[in-house]
């Protein structure tokens, strides 16, 4: 299938999740979609790439790895999504990703997510953070944010500032999270 003609599938998709289970599937079962659907993903201005990222998202919860060949390319693009449709999902790819690298088991993710790639996704983290964004990219930039502060010192307090600050004006999804996240960051 040709990027034109795998563009045009995915302008099809609705944000039903048996919809986005089938496509991510269809992805899985031919990986030389996935540099065609990251190529759709980071197309920032365009509608049908939030509906890449949508299917990117459930790839990732299914086979983390398969992202592995492409972190160079997705770190360097993270930072340029903006419609809301494509945030959220981006950044549960990065908590994803996160989780994988902080997991007691060894896996790709470990081996391939170098300082640069950790780096750019922490800045989209942040970024996440302090812009206007909904909650649920808030919400998984901080449970990326927290794992990655296990090693670098400089995270914890400047998160930890952050959510003092919104606390009062988010909503109660964001409280929930946060005071998780907060109550973590003592004991961490």
């Amino acid at each position: 299938m040709t990027l034109e003609e795998f563009y045009k599938e995915l302008s099809y998709i609705n944000a039903s999740r048996e919809n986005r289970t089938k496509y991510a599937n269809i992805v899985l079962n031919d990986m030389s979609l996935l540099p065609k659907l990251i190529d759709i993903l980071f197309m920032v201005d365009d509608k049908v790439s939030c509906r890449a990222a949508w299917v990117l998202e459930f790839v990732c919860a299914k086979y983390i790895y398969a992202i592995v060949p492409y972190l160079d390319i997705f770190t360097k693009n993270i930072g340029k999504v903006h419609l809301d449709s494509s945030v959220r999902p981006v950044s549960k790819i990065c908590e994803h990703i996160s989780k994988a690298y902080y997991s007691k088991e060894p896996n790709t993710i470990k081996k391939t997510l170098n300082p640069e790639y950790r780096e750019r996704i922490i800045e989209a983290c942040f970024d996440w953070m302090i812009s206007d964004q909904k909650v649920a990219p808030k919400a998984y930039a901080m449970d990326s944010l927290f794992l990655f502060g296990k090693d670098y010192d400089w995270i914890h307090p400047e998160l930890v500032q952050i959510l003092k600050q919104d606390f009062p004006k988010q909503s109660a999804g964001f409280k929930a999270r946060a005071r998780r996240i907060l109550q973590k960051t003592k004991i961490a």
